[in-house]
C-alpha cells in the first residue's frame, strides 16, 4: 500500500499572494495529519515564491511525522538542508520562470553537482531522494550516486490526453519503477496526481510513497484539508 506525502506549497502560495500571515501553512501541516497524512512535503525555492524560511523551521520543530524537503541542489539550499535537517530530502530542478516544476532533475547532465549535494547531505544524516524522470540512464545515474530514494516525475502521465496515451505513459512508470526496485532503491512519485488518476499509480508494484499538493489542497477549499486528505488516503489502501 502506497503511503501519501501531502506537499502544502500552495497554502503559502495563497498567503504569499497577499504577503500576509494566512494561511498559516504549519497550520496546514497539523490538518494534513489528522486526516491521515504520512509525510508533510514543502519545496523551499531559491525565490521563495511560497514557503518561507519560517515556515521550514517551524515545520521542523512541530511535524510528527516525516518531513520531507525539495530543494535544489545549489550549495546554498542545501546548506540550509543541513542546518534545519527534515527526515529526507528530494532534490528537485528549479528554473525562476516555470509555474511548478516541469520536470525531472537532469541527473546526468548535473552529475557532478548533483554527487555534491548528496555527499553533504548524507553526511549530515538525511535520506537523499532525486526527483527524476522515469528514464533509465536518469535512474542509473540515481543509482550511481548512492541515494536512498527515487522519486519518478508523473508529469506526462497526469498531463495524457487520451487513454491510450495515460496507458503508454503508465507503462513507463511500470518499466522505470521495476528499475528502481531491482536497484533496491525506495520507489516514490509525484507530480500532477490527482483523485481521478492516481489509483494506477499507487498499485505500481513496490510504490512507497505518493507526493501530492495542488489536487488536495484545490478540493481543501470546498471540504476542508483534514477530508480531503482523508478522501486522498482512501483511495491509496
Amino acid at each position: 500500500m502506497a503511503t501519501l506525502g501531502v506537499n502544502i506549497d500552495h497554502v503559502a502560495t495563497i498567503r504569499q499572494a497577499r504577503r500576509t500571515v494566512e494561511p498559516d501553512p504549519v497550520w496546514a501541516a497539523a490538518l494534513a495529519e489528522l486526516g491521515g497524512a504520512d509525510a508533510i512535503t514543502v519545496h523551499l525555492r531559491e525565490d521563495r515564491r511560497h514557503i518561507q524560511d519560517r515556515d521550514l523551521e517551524v515545520l521542523r520543530q512541530t511535524v510528527q511525522v516525516r518531513l520531507n524537503l525539495e530543494a535544489a541542489i545549489a550549495p546554498a539550499m542545501i546548506e540550509i538542508a543541513c542546518r534545519v535537517r527534515p527526515d529526507q530530502v528530494t532534490l528537485v530542478p528549479e528554473r525562476r520562470e516555470e509555474i511548478t516544476t516541469e520536470g525531472g532533475l537532469d541527473v546526468v547532465a548535473q552529475k557532478t553537482a548533483t554527487a555534491a549535494a548528496v555527499r553533504r547531505l548524507q553526511e549530515a544524516g538525511i535520506v537523499v531522494s532525486l526527483f527524476i524522470d522515469p528514464a533509465a540512464p536518469q535512474i542509473d545515474a540515481a543509482v550511481d550516486l548512492g541515494v536512498e530514494a527515487v522519486e519518478l516525475h508523473t508529469g506526462c502521465y497526469a498531463n495524457a490526453t487520451s487513454d491510450r496515451e495515460r496507458h503508454e505513459q503508465l507503462v513507463e512508470l511500470s518499466r522505470a519503477a521495476a528499475m528502481v526496485r531491482q536497484a533496491r532503491l525506495t520507489l516514490n512519485a509525484g507530480h500532477g496526481l490527482t483523485y481521478r488518476n492516481v489509483v494506477p499509480v499507487a498499485r505500481l508494484e513496490g510504490m512507497g510513497e505518493l507526493n501530492i499538493g495542488h489536487s488536495i489542497v484545490a478540493r481543501a477549499v470546498l471540504v476542508g484539508l483534514t477530508q480531503a486528505v482523508r478522501e486522498m488516503r482512501a483511495l491509496l489502501t
